[in-house]
């Protein structure tokens, strides 16, 4: 008999398997788009859901990080790791600017200086010469995992991919359930009572904050080596809104939800493209986006959790 603390591991198995057999089934770089998107909406999420915090920059982070890995797999010559891995360090720097900056804000006025950042990041690729400018950084190479496996080949890239995605899902969900996570959701529910029982909050939200924007740089990376390409697209004030529907869709505050929310808008955008409703793609998810809002506000995984506990616990 299966206990219910071990519900969660024979969960996360079953997932893990299906994640492992699922190119077998469906096209490698699909999948791999969704769980770029998927670790970038679960990095939104963690500041979000568990803190509270609503960004409106964390397009910044995606592109910061897609733009310094590609810079320095195709000038500088070195492996994807470690082209991954300054790309990660780079956004994670620039979260702690941004952190430092506007975390002392709360509400809208947070979320504007996010925004107000953000634009000022898009405008310097914009101008950059090393982005190339509206046309993108083109031409990443794969390269070689640690030097032996090729990534040219779509399989073995996008088992790398998953170990990313495992990684970075595997760290947030670490750091929700620790103490530090707790504080967070503390400051989350009162802020008032989180102070006066001694916590630094502007602290912990400034390490939130950065490890979040670390989380994302490290999915613009991904996508960068994926896609061969970094561009604008991705630090545009859409992807910030974007991220933001992908979570509220999937459910904020669930650590499931901003990987079924990335899965389905990737999804809708895929297929929608591909049809006679291609113009079509921002209106079509805008209402979706307003039906979740005024008959889904737990978002689909919130309100499968909110059905599974009223009729069978």
């Amino acid at each position: 008999m299966i206990s219910k603390s071990d519900n969660p591991k024979v969960l996360y198995g079953v997932l893990l398997g299906l994640a492992i057999l699922a190119p077998l089934a469906i096209y490698p770089v699909f999948l791999m788009k969704v769980l770029c998107f998927a670790l970038f909406a679960s990095a939104f999420n963690l500041l979000l859901g568990y803190v509270g915090l609503l960004s409106f920059g964390h397009a910044a982070f995606l592109a910061t990080g897609g733009y310094i890995t590609g810079h320095i797999l195709t000038q500088w010559g070195l492996s994807t790791e470690l082209g991954i891995i300054f790309g990660t360090l780079a956004a994670t720097a620039l979260g702690y600017i941004f952190g430092k900056l506007a975390i002392r804000r709360q509400g809208i006025y947070f979320a504007m200086i996010t925004l107000a950042l953000a634009q000022l990041v898009f405008f310097l690729f914009v101008q950059a010469p090393f982005t190339g400018g509206e046309n993108g950084l083109q031409g990443i190479p794969r390269g070689n995992l640690f030097g032996l496996i090729s990534l040219q080949d779509n399989l073995s890239m996008y088992y790398f991919v998953l170990a990313i995605f495992i990684f970075g899902f595997a760290l947030i969900q670490r750091t929700i359930h620790s103490p530090f996570g707790q504080v967070l959701k503390a400051i989350r529910e009162n802020e008032p009572r989180a102070i006066s029982l001694g916590y630094d909050v502007d602290k912990y939200k400034l390490l939130a904050f950065t490890l979040s924007a670390g989380l994302a740089g490290l999915a613009g990376s991904t996508k960068s080596v994926v896609f061969q390409l970094a561009s604008l697209t991705d630090a545009h004030w859409h992807m910030s809104g974007e991220v933001v529907l992908m979570t509220l869709l999937g459910g904020v505050g669930t650590l499931f939800g901003p990987v079924v929310g990335a899965a389905t808008v990737v999804s809708l955008q895929n297929y929608l493209a591909q049809g006679p409703l291609g113009s079509w793609v921002t209106v079509i998810l805008g209402l979706i986006f307003v039906i979740c809002v005024l008959a889904f506000r737990s978002g689909i995984v919130g309100e499968i959790q909110k059905f599974m506990r009223k009729n069978f616990e």
